[in-house]
């Protein structure tokens, strides 16, 4: 079956880092568009980064542009978050997700980041 598993999260200083992996089973991982959503307690859930099936595209939104990198390898079906300069309004849970060319979509469980002196 399908399954995408996030591991990574944690507790984190403002100004600190972190890695967050997502890692595909259960389908053709190099045919879908991956992407990082989060969601802030009260807020609905938010389009962070994108990345093409191939890795040569990403896209961000613009409260982490210049501060978080996604990235990807076909051969372990897995896709990365890496996380610089974390601000208090980076707290979310964030999810993985994978969007395919039919628009078939696909979740995480998400895992939780939290920014806090």
């Amino acid at each position: 079956q399908v399954q995408l598993v996030e591991s990574g999260g944690g507790l984190v200083q403002p100004g600190g880092s972190l890695k967050l992996s997502c890692a595909a089973s259960g389908f053709t991982f190099s045919s879908y568009t991956m992407n990082w959503y989060r969601q802030a307690p009260g807020k609905e859930r938010e389009l962070v980064t994108s990345i093409t099936r191939t890795g040569e595209g990403t896209d961000y939104a613009d409260s982490v542009k210049g501060r978080f990198t996604i990235s990807r390898d076909n051969v372990k079906n897995t896709v990365y978050l890496q996380m610089n300069s974390l601000k208090p309004e980076d707290t979310a849970v964030y999810y993985c997700n994978a969007r395919g060319l039919y628009s078939q979509m696909y979740w995480g469980q998400g895992t939780q980041v939290t920014v806090s002196s």
